[in-house]
C-alpha cells in the first residue's frame, strides 16, 4: 500500500505566503474603505450641524412657532 504524499515543507511554505499576500491586500483594501467611509462620516457631521444652525437661526428670526391652522367647517 503507498501512502499519501505529502506537500512538501518548501510547497507549504508557498502556499502559506501566497495566503499571507492576499490577506495584506484585504486588509490594506478594508483599511481604505473604512478610512473613506470616516471621511464621509466626518463631512456628513459637519453638514448636519451646519444646517442644524442655519434651521435654529431661521427659527429664531421667526415670530415663534406658527399658529395651529383652524379646523376645516363641517357640512
Amino acid at each position: 500500500m503507498t501512502e499519501p504524499s505529502s506537500p512538501s515543507s518548501t510547497d507549504r511554505i508557498d502556499a502559506l505566503e501566497i495566503r499571507i499576500a492576499y490577506q495584506d491586500e484585504t486588509i490594506e483594501t478594508l483599511n481604505k474603505a473604512i478610512t473613506e467611509q470616516w471621511q464621509t462620516i466626518d463631512m456628513l457631521r459637519r453638514e448636519m450641524a451646519r444646517l442644524q444652525d442655519r434651521l435654529e437661526a431661521a427659527e429664531m428670526k421667526s415670530s415663534g412657532p406658527a399658529a395651529p391652522e383652524p379646523p376645516p367647517p363641517h357640512y
